[in-house]
């Protein structure tokens, strides 16, 4: 018997996955998921690179229509509902990470919520957990056909890599493509990965993660009307593996019987408490800390005294950002969310506004930061650290050290922690009917008969609170 190509085994797994092989802990860690991608969505769909974008989708015109998160009038085309949900999702940066690294769910719930709104079959929640976690595996595994995908990126940022591979995986499961589509759907993907990483830190980073979405839609929907790529993508170094130095690619087989070993089963999702990238939580615990230790020393002390603030870090390029001018730099700026949690004893959604950016007391204490990069610090989210220290005036010296920020995969945020930031950032759109029926619908995702209610919740805004009140009385 021939030995299956590593595509046409994924494209036979892709297939054959059915619901049986779904585990209670795969389950219970994607619902997690669901549910954070779904809020740091809402919130992002009131950013500035979210409305040029739908402004942008808006003039395109199709019979089907999908919800775009946070719109109670609004509907797209299913491929560009795809794009702007995506794209809210990353705006801030805010949502969930993964080892090796890539931003995992932005990429996949966009795309399989705006495809189950248009099928005729009405996919359960069951169906949509099934999919969500095909396009997560699908990730994970071509991640770790490559040594070099488990440190900080470099060249390219992931998600635009591996995201629209997996948006592919789970929109053909959602449309139960047969293994040869399954083949052609990630080929055609392929031609639509990779973006650079210069665009970090700027407004298009998170178009990375709406192509990304859409992309691997169109690729499934083109797949199902016949259209057929290289059946080898993944197998050559001329296909997939154009994007690591050191591919090397393994079969992705599913036992006909006996359970089925998820990749998030072993490797948990790190979840952010504040809206920068991953590198920006280890800094903002460690100087809170180093914060704590000045405060309970020296009563009253006046952060004008700060001498000089040494962060040691992770070498990394794009985020070392020292004196940003936008929110999005700010974002990937050690510096600055260093700065802003010694002086205000906090960073939040706010921190990154205009107003708070500006402050003459932050661009001094900015003035006052150095950064160095210890050989033993690792580039690698699984491996490093970060450790903010504190001089004064009068000599004195205060040191923290953030090995695991609360909210890593070593550390998870508990299920009420991850309900409060979800609850936070819905209900700044949708009044608290839709945020408690987002809560009770993704808890309960694998009971749920269509999950294409989740639509409707997405849709009730604060500004329809009649509809609410509806819905309350129903």
């Amino acid at each position: 018997m021939l030995r299956k190509g590593i595509t046409e085994s994924f494209g036979a797994a892709i297939h054959a996955l059915n619901t049986t092989k779904l585990t209670d802990g795969v389950i219970s860690r994607s619902k997690r998921m669901m549910l954070d991608t779904l809020g740091v969505g809402l919130i992002g769909s009131r950013t500035a690179v979210f409305n040029k974008a739908l402004t942008y989708s808006q003039s395109f015109k199709s019979d089907e229509r999908s919800s775009v998160w946070g719109k109670s009038q609004i509907t797209l085309p299913p491929t560009y509902a795809a794009f702007v949900n995506g794209i809210a999702v990353h705006s801030m940066d805010f949502d969930d990470t993964w080892n090796p690294a890539t931003h995992p769910s932005g990429a996949v719930l966009p795309a399989l919520l705006a495809l189950a709104e248009t099928l005729p079959s009405r996919p359960s929640g069951l169906d949509l957990l099934l999919a969500f976690n095909v396009g997560i595996e699908v990730q994970g595994r071509l991640l770790r056909f490559s040594r070099e995908a488990f440190n900080i990126p470099e060249r390219f940022h992931p998600p635009s890599v591996v995201g629209v591979m997996g948006s592919a995986a789970a929109s053909a499961k959602l449309l139960g493509l047969s293994p040869t589509e399954c083949i052609h759907a990630l080929a055609i993907a392929a031609s639509s990965a990779g973006a650079p990483l210069a665009n970090a830190a700027t407004q298009t980073k998170p178009l990375h993660i709406g192509n990304a979405a859409r992309r691997g839609l169109e690729a499934a929907q083109l797949a199902q009307m016949g259209l057929e790529g290289n059946p080898a993508i993944l197998d050559i170094p001329s296909g997939f593996g154009v994007y690591y130095k050191d591919y090397s690619p393994s079969a992705m087989t599913v036992p006909a019987s006996g359970d089925f070993k998820w990749m998030l089963e072993d490797q948990d999702i790190a979840f952010k408490r504040i809206p920068a990238h991953l590198g920006m939580q280890w800094v903002v615990d460690a100087a809170l800390a180093a914060r704590a230790k000045l405060e309970n020393t020296a009563r009253n002390f006046d952060l004008r005294q700060i001498r000089r603030v040494t962060l040691r870090v992770p070498p990394s390029k794009y985020v070392d950002c020292p004196l940003p001018s936008t929110e999005h730099q700010a974002r990937h700026s050690f510096q600055f969310n260093a700065s802003s949690a010694l002086l205000d004893n906090k960073v939040t959604v706010s921190s990154f506004s205009e107003a708070q950016m500006n402050r003459p007391a932050l661009k001094e204490l900015l003035s006052k930061v150095k950064m160095e990069t210890p050989k033993d610090n690792r580039p690698s989210f699984d491996k490093m650290y970060c450790e903010v220290e504190i001089e004064t005036d009068l000599g004195q010296s205060y040191a923290a050290r953030c090995d695991t920020f609360y909210g890593h995969w070593r550390k998870p945020l508990s299920q009420e922690d991850l309900e409060d930031k979800f609850s936070v950032n819905a209900s700044s759109v949708l009044c608290s009917e839709g945020v408690e029926g987002l809560i009770d619908v993704v808890g309960n995702m694998e009971r749920v008969r269509e999950c294409s209610i989740l639509g409707s919740y997405l849709r009730l805004t604060s500004s329809q609170q009649e509809q609410c009140d509806s819905l309350q009385r129903l």
